[in-house]
């Protein structure tokens, strides 16, 4: 079976904008591992900052990948929880985070 080498190339680049950047995935990552309130994915995520968070979370609502959920508490509360389509990414993220595993092992023998 012959390749499409241009489709391919735009495929990756695809995924690589979505997942481009510091923090997409592991925003993904503490939503897909059951964090839920805005304060409970920061806490999860070290070194992401109020806005950044806010940032990714609001373009991932865009992108269909994040429910928002506003609940008419006092104080209001808002949850968010991947979309199902979200959820299909996390076999990549697990592949890659086995990938790292082995590399960080590969390079650590091999000094």
């Amino acid at each position: 079976m012959k390749r499409d080498q241009e489709e391919e190339l735009r495929s990756l680049q695809d995924t690589l904008y979505f997942i481009g950047g510091k923090w997409r995935i592991p925003v993904i990552n503490s939503l897909c591992n059951g964090s839920r309130r805005f304060r409970e994915i920061e806490r999860s995520i070290p070194g992401i900052t109020t806005r950044m968070l806010s940032k990714e979370l609001k373009e991932m609502e865009l992108n269909k990948l994040v429910k928002r959920t506003v609940y008419d508490d006092t104080p209001v509360s808002v949850e968010y929880e991947p979309t199902e389509y979200c959820r299909t990414f996390g076999k990549i993220i697990m592949e890659m985070i086995n990938w790292g595993r082995d590399h960080r092992k590969f390079i650590q023998r091999n000094k």
